[in-house]
């Protein structure tokens, strides 16, 4: 962790308990395949430039501000000045305001993760001594902290010898999903039909090993990459024909099960009996 540079340094309180700490993001995006904007033409790569709306001048990195928009083409300026005025706790500190049961967070909330570790020796106990409380009461902790220049509600919970923090979305910034559910009819499905699809979900049941999972267009991409460096021609894959459309779901579900089969060996596979729903050992 030496050559880690932390992301967000300050304290972790709780009470009258509080230690240094640092933050470091937990995931990367800077191993995808990364692409530039260039002149067709030449081949040099493009520079940005600010321009003035209005007179179409460019305008110099030191007259950049912000501003607030009031009415049409007009902004009320805003100095940076008058933002850091605004300094909160949370700017240097993450202050656990309460504790509940990981399953009360709502999947939707959650945002971005972070390691949390102890910034010196002198605050490792009492890092220690707030990690395994929240591990044998098998609770979160709930806190503030600024990142960005804003305040995010952030999840704390153990992970390893350290902490995981993930901030989460606030309430305002998730949508309701009726909005996009309510049309959905409720169907009354028959227990054969169910029971078919469980049975598909037996057979591929397994662990979550991210390690199995590849992201192939970002390997296709690197590939492609490769062959035209080397001048080499490019290779075209052959087209993936879309799902055909289901017209008997029971004949499809069947059907399933059998393609299915060969991935569980040394099990016979259960039979689903079509009169009954009732299941059969093979």
């Amino acid at each position: 962790m030496a050559s880690a540079r932390p992301f967000w340094k300050g304290y972790l309180k709780l009470s009258l308990v509080s230690c240094p700490i640092a933050l470091y993001p937990a995931s990367s995006s800077s191993e995808r395949v990364s692409f530039r904007q260039i002149n067709k033409k030449t081949g040099h790569r493009l520079k940005q430039q600010l321009v003035d709306s209005v007179t179409g001048e460019v305008v110099e990195s030191g007259d950049k501000g912000r501003g607030y928009q009031i009415g049409k083409d007009e902004y009320m300026p805003v100095e940076d000045e008058e933002l850091d005025n605004l300094r909160l706790e949370s700017t240097h500190t993450i202050d656990i305001e309460k504790f509940v049961p990981r399953s009360e967070i709502d999947e939707r909330y959650l945002d971005n993760p972070y390691y949390i570790a102890p910034e010196d020796k002198v605050g490792q106990d009492a890092f220690a001594v707030i990690r395994e409380a929240m591990k044998r009461k098998n609770m979160v902790g709930l806190g503030k902290v600024v990142i960005s220049s804003r305040e995010r509600i952030v999840m704390l919970e153990p992970f390893d010898k350290g902490l995981i923090a993930t901030t989460l979305r606030y309430a305002y910034e998730v949508r309701d999903a009726k909005t996009y559910f309510e049309d959905i009819p409720s169907l009354k499905l028959p227990d054969e039909m169910v029971e078919l699809a469980e049975h598909i979900l037996d057979t591929k049941t397994g662990r979550f090993d991210p390690t199995e999972f590849e992201d192939r267009y970002e390997t296709a991409v690197a590939e492609m990459l490769k062959r035209k460096q080397a001048g080499l021609p490019q290779t075209k894959e052959a087209k993936v024909a879309s799902p055909s459309k289901v017209v008997n779901l029971m004949d499809a579900l069947r059907r399933s099960i059998q393609q299915e089969r060969p991935a569980k060996k040394g099990k016979a596979p259960e039979k689903v009996s079509r009169q009954s729903g009732k299941r059969k050992a093979g």
